[in-house]
């Protein structure tokens, strides 16, 4: 699809080398790709209020997991309405109200830790996520639409690219100014319970998650007045006019590349989500590393998973988006299993390079999911952002089966199914998008 305004004239759809960025939208482009970033930071947050909360609130790892329970369940639960209300007022109401939700969770993070309650931080943190839900809704389908077709895979790696880099900036700040280094043995609790000084040591522990939450709701707050007062392009079929088919969600029932799109999404999220999860638990466990170490060792996969991103944006270029994340999903298949049997160093750097290999998958399998689907991408990019909520499903059981078995290592056999699901999805999408043409033709 291309872009029109009465300022904005795109380039044809089918030239030899279209642009990956049409003429005279830069502007939007920039504003619109930074919020790839900005998600990325609460988003790697989390594994270390994960952490935190274990310690300040004497969390078992399940429990801490419903950290990223509460999270995805906003995006489950608010893909949808976003995709509905994108559908009739456009894609930049979508960012407004999107970072005002953002926004409003990180501010509620203060009442939270002033009332000292892991519910209220649950809450806050759904609240985040509803946003976020609006961000992700409408910025993929946006970036992917608003050029040729024919580059939509690599410009949404290429904005995608800039989400780890928030994901780094986050696990950083948490290990920073989060993590105080100080860790308690069994004996020190104890004796600090004596002498009544450890409920003072946890609230000192919870105040702690408060100033970057701060910061990040007010440029959220920010970058949504800078939206407002941009003047966006319109993304051909984005707004609904009266009595104007948009699609409808029973359409999308005839496109199984769709379909087999958010079952790979599912499964690749909480593969991302539960490596990243439990891997400074992973770490701990596995070289009785301490948790800066560890919070550093997260940072530095996160390096790999942007290295990764912004790589795959130029292999693009020569290899075919389905084939890259293929060889990709095999390669991580290898490397989880040695994590799984060789827990120690060996497993710690297999588990770590995962996150290069991992990089391709989002913004792919989504690029993939929507191709073709023309006035129904809107819901079916809803749709496909709803299968986020894998996030919330594939922690948890990671954190039960670690707890279950008191082996982190084995939890990781669960990222493992879900890069098996998303070589299978890579090596039939081409057969099947052939089977699905052919069938729209007939």
């Amino acid at each position: 699809m291309s872009v029109s305004s009465p300022e904005n004239k795109l380039p044809q759809t089918g030239q030899a080398h279209p642009r990956l960025i049409p003429h005279g939208v830069l502007i939007p482009f920039v504003l619109v790709t930074a919020l790839f970033f900005l998600w990325g930071v609460p988003a790697n947050l989390n594994d270390v209020l994960i952490r935190q909360f274990m310690k300040s609130f004497a969390l078992s790892r399940f429990q801490a997991g419903l950290v990223q329970s509460a999270y995805f369940m906003g995006y489950f639960l608010l893909a949808t309405p976003a995709a509905l209300l994108m559908r009739r007022f456009g894609y930049k109401s979508g960012f407004i109200i999107g970072l005002l939700l953002f926004g409003i969770g990180d501010l509620l993070f203060w009442p939270a830790a002033i009332i000292g309650r892991y519910s209220y931080f649950l809450a806050a943190l759904f609240v985040i996520a509803s946003g976020l839900a609006f961000l992700e809704t409408a910025s993929n389908p946006f970036v992917a639409q608003i050029g040729d077709p024919s580059s939509a895979a690599r410009r949404l790696n290429f904005a995608q690219a800039f989400n780890p880099l928030g994901s780094i900036t986050g696990a950083l700040v948490g290990t920073v100014y989060i993590f105080s280094g100080i860790e308690l043995s069994g004996s020190q609790v104890a004796a600090m319970q004596a002498a009544s000084t450890y409920t003072a040591y946890l609230r000192t522990e919870t105040m702690r998650v408060v100033a970057p939450y701060m910061v990040l709701g007010i440029v959220a707050i920010v970058w949504a007045i800078l939206i407002a007062l941009t003047r966006f392009p319109v993304v051909a079929g984005e707004h609904q006019a009266e009595g104007e088919s948009q699609g409808r969600f029973r359409d999308l029932l005839g496109y199984p590349t769709f379909l087999f799109a958010i079952v790979a999404q599912f499964m690749y999220v909480g593969a991302q989500v539960g490596t990243w999860s439990y891997f400074i638990q992973y770490v701990q466990d596995s070289t009785h590393q301490h948790e800066k170490m560890a919070g550093y060792l997260l940072t530095g996969t996160l390096g790999a998973f942007g290295v990764g991103r912004f790589g795959s944006s130029v292999i693009m270029r020569y290899v075919r988006p389905h084939r890259l994340m293929a060889l990709y999903s095999v390669i991580n298949i290898a490397l989880v299993a040695i994590g799984v049997l060789f827990p120690g160093w060996v497993g710690l750097w297999a588990i770590f390079l995962t996150s290069f290999f991992m990089s391709v998958m989002f913004p792919t399998i989504f690029a993939l999911g929507i191709e073709g689907l023309g006035k129904n991408t809107k819901i079916g990019g809803s749709l496909i952002v709803m299968s986020i909520v894998g996030g919330a499903v594939l922690t948890p059981v990671m954190g039960w089966i670690s707890q279950s078995t008191h082996r982190i290592s084995l939890a990781y056999t669960v990222p493992l199914c879900a890069y098996c699901v998303i070589a299978m999805y890579s090596f039939l999408w081409q057969r099947m998008q052939t089977a699905e043409n052919q069938q729209l033709r007939a």
